[in-house]
């Protein structure tokens, strides 16, 4: 089965987004990243699609996970590694 998608809603100087990147990263988990300092319109679809206005904010398969206290939380309740290899 395919891994979900992972999206990150990013700016280069956040050091939320710094622990989020890293946390993926030793998960050996790809990423797609859309910096919303960078790209026009990118804040306002991230509040639109989170309905919260600070970065990080993460989706996995779609489903919005929140930011990267969230997905530290989820990672130490075991429940990110199923999201991250079935989407379950």
């Amino acid at each position: 089965m395919n891994a979900p998608k992972v999206l990150l809603y990013v700016t280069s100087w956040c050091p939320y987004c710094a622990r989020a990147r890293t946390l993926l990263g030793e998960k050996g988990v790809a990423f797609e990243e859309i910096d919303v300092d960078a790209i026009a319109g990118a804040r306002s679809d991230m509040q639109t699609r989170s309905g919260r206005h600070t970065v990080p904010q993460i989706f996995i398969g779609g489903q919005h996970i929140g930011g990267a206290e969230d997905l530290e939380a989820l990672d130490e309740a075991g429940r990110l590694d199923p999201l991250l290899h079935n989407g379950a």
